[in-house]
């Protein structure tokens, strides 16, 4: 028990120097449209998203509807390329919520730090980094989420247990939700379906004392919508082969 307590008090001790060397998150203010923008996030679209077209080529349906301001973008988790999805939507900067081991990386950290990125413990339990992005929501910013937590190496049909989080955001800033769905595992030369559904509010929880319970249940309502969105996308990729096969018979 006397060893146990030590190894307890040891992994706080670590996790406290983690949370003391982690920089506040960098705020971008709105230019005189009220634009957010980052210059570092700009230079990385021109540079990679040709490459990225040309090896990992995306169709994207829905991402006309995001507008300027704040909003919370939650997807599931594939691949590394998955953060080029929500970038694509705006022209404004896009904060993303990633792993803390990026920062024992110093290159990554640094340019991580440049576009305004938020550590977060893997578990979910990182209050620094729920803190972090209200922060830039309340600053007008966007925020990505893949709350999976780590690339879903198991299936392209079931998401990985949500890591809490993005609910509770959604409701403390009152700030829409637009929830994307990568359909397919990318891979080299072959084409991503992704779609980003339309922003919904979690207002029915607005104002409210919540518990635990709560927070759970309006997290599966997020769960839910993209199960609702990666269906629909099926079932018209369904009627798009069917018609197809009508024209050939006829």
């Amino acid at each position: 028990m006397f060893e146990t307590d030590l190894e307890t008090k040891d992994k706080l001790k670590k996790k406290n120097k983690k949370e003391k060397k982690q920089k506040p998150v960098r705020l971008f203010p709105a230019n005189k449209k009220g634009y957010h923008i980052m210059h570092t996030l700009n230079f990385f679209r021109f540079l990679l998203y040709p490459w990225n077209s040309i090896f990992y080529p995306c169709k994207m349906f829905g991402h006309k509807k995001v507008g300027q301001g704040a909003y919370i973008y939650v997807g599931n988790h594939y691949s590394m390329w998955d953060i080029f999805y929500p970038a694509r939507t705006t022209k404004e900067g896009v904060h993303y919520v990633a792993k803390e081991s990026i920062t024992s990386a110093p290159v990554l950290r640094r340019w991580a730090l440049k576009i305004g990125a938020i550590t977060a413990m893997r578990d979910g339990s990182d209050i620094r980094a729920l803190t972090d992005a209200m922060k830039c929501l309340k600053n007008g910013e966007k925020v990505v989420l893949f709350p999976e937590g780590t690339r879903n190496k198991v299936s392209e049909d079931e998401f990985l247990p949500f890591h809490g989080g993005s609910a509770l955001m959604s409701i403390k800033t009152k700030t829409p939700i637009i929830p994307f769905v990568i359909c397919n595992r990318p891979k080299v030369f072959k084409k991503v379906h992704v779609v980003f559904g339309e922003p919904f509010e979690l207002s029915e929880y607005y104002d409210r004392k919540l518990s635990r319970e709560d927070y759970e249940e309006a997290e599966q309502v997020i769960v839910n919508k993209m199960y609702e969105i990666r269906e629909a996308h099926r079932a018209y990729l369904r009627e798009r082969k069917a018609g197809k096969k009508k024209k050939c018979k006829s």
